[in-house]
């Protein structure tokens, strides 16, 4: 079943992932992030020196701040479209699926699309995967093109890309493991998993 609009009358819930409620479950999926997010920067920095931020030497003192600054404000920029597209495409998926309009928002921890529906578990996975499959090819085949002092700038997208994602790799990890019937729950930052009595 790719999705129902009302939950089975023979389902019974078998799993509750709440991602900012479960305070262990929430220092574990923003532990993965930070250990992906390290495991991205360390090796680069030997091809990709972060000093190419500051451009080839030839701007003066002033200049090499403002430039600095300029690159910061662009790097926050891109992370808060980044964010959107990235729970867009969520939503996306969830409307394609069902034809029902998704919810988004913000916790403050987490941005979240929703949806009122219970999706399959194929369909689940596709969602989940969709937004950290689709800008980690596009990141990926921009990023040779990027001119080296702007390298940082479109990367740190891609680490917020692959990291940020850790939730969502969380879920699959765990939908994997569950029954084919499972129906999926999406609140937002919660899941319920339903499967056959």
């Amino acid at each position: 079943m790719k999705y129902s609009l009302t939950l089975p009358e023979d389902y019974r819930l078998v799993a509750d992932i709440d991602l900012q409620k479960n305070k262990k479950l929430m220092l574990l999926v923003n532990g993965i992030a930070l250990a992906i997010m390290l495991a991205m920067i360390i090796p680069v920095l030997f091809f990709v020196p972060f000093s190419t931020v500051y451009g080839d030497g030839s701007l003066p003192g002033m200049d090499r701040i403002l430039m600095l600054l300029i690159k910061l404000l662009a790097t926050l920029a891109a992370l808060a479209v980044y964010i959107v597209l990235h729970e867009l495409v969520h939503g996306i998926c969830m409307k394609a699926i069902t034809k029902v309009k998704p919810r988004y928002g913000f916790t403050g921890i987490y941005a979240f699309a929703a949806s009122d529906a219970y999706f399959g578990k194929g369909a689940y996975l596709l969602i989940a995967l969709a937004p950290v499959v689709l800008w980690g090819i596009v990141l990926a085949v921009l990023l040779p093109f990027i001119p080296a002092s702007w390298f940082w700038v479109v990367y740190f997208v891609q680490i917020q890309n692959i990291s940020g994602a850790a939730g969502d790799m969380y879920v699959t990890y765990r939908m994997l493991k569950m029954p084919k019937d499972i129906l999926v729950f999406d609140s937002g930052t919660a899941m319920k998993v339903y499967s056959k009595a």
